[in-house]
């Protein structure tokens, strides 16, 4: 343990985890999951587990609205990307990466990291092609 580093009940008092990305009701189930209060490195792993890069804590629910079935869809949700029949023996296939955090603190390294997870998801689905289309959303 660090010298500086907060204690557990500074952690809960001054509600550190807030600070690390946590929402009360996550503190509360990380007590409830470790049956005691997590100290500091706890909790810094559990806000980045948690995290929506790590997790998609908040677009998965979105996600889950759209349908992913159906006599198109030739590969749904799942590792790598997801496919959709176009007629003709042709599929376009669809790729979304997020590294909001990473392109928040180095914009083009971010960027390509992300561009590289896509290009290399769409090549494992086995495409003889690749076109890129590739929009880059830039949160404030």
């Amino acid at each position: 343990m660090l010298a500086n580093e907060p204690t557990v009940d500074q952690i809960v008092e001054q509600k550190i985890y807030q600070e690390m990305g946590l929402t009360d009701s996550e503190f509360d189930l990380i007590v409830s999951i470790l049956g005691r209060k997590p100290n500091y490195t706890e909790t810094g792993l559990f806000s980045v587990m948690w995290s929506e890069h790590c997790s998609y804590k908040n677009s998965k629910p979105i996600l889950k609205k759209f349908p992913t079935e159906g006599k198109q869809v030739l590969q749904g949700p799942g590792e790598g990307a997801g496919i959709v029949d176009i007629g003709e023996g042709l599929g376009v296939a669809f790729k979304v990466e997020s590294h909001n955090h990473p392109s928040y603190v180095e914009p083009y390294q971010g960027a390509a990291t992300g561009v590289g997870g896509i290009i290399r998801d769409v090549f494992s689905m086995g495409l003889g092609q690749l076109r890129c289309l590739i929009r880059f959303v830039l949160a404030s």
